[in-house]
């Protein structure tokens, strides 16, 4: 019975330490994307002559930002 006991607790636990690893990690995930990809992504398309794309991507994520950060 104790060994029931542990092994539901032991699972409860751990799969709530998981939700919170998945949590962090998809947190640490938008930070890189939007600080290091998407610029380094943007530079790209500038360099490789692609201005045109690079310029309305550029716009439409400012007013994104801009929408989302008013709220």
């Amino acid at each position: 019975m104790l060994t029931f006991i542990f092994a539901i607790l032991m699972i409860w636990i751990f799969g709530k330490l998981i939700g919170f690893a998945f949590r962090a990690a998809w947190g640490v995930t938008k930070i890189l994307f939007t600080c290091l990809f998407l610029p380094v992504i943007l530079i790209c398309l500038v360099i490789g002559g692609l201005i045109y794309i690079a310029l309305p991507l550029l716009l439409i994520i400012g007013i994104v930002a801009l929408v989302c950060t008013s709220k």
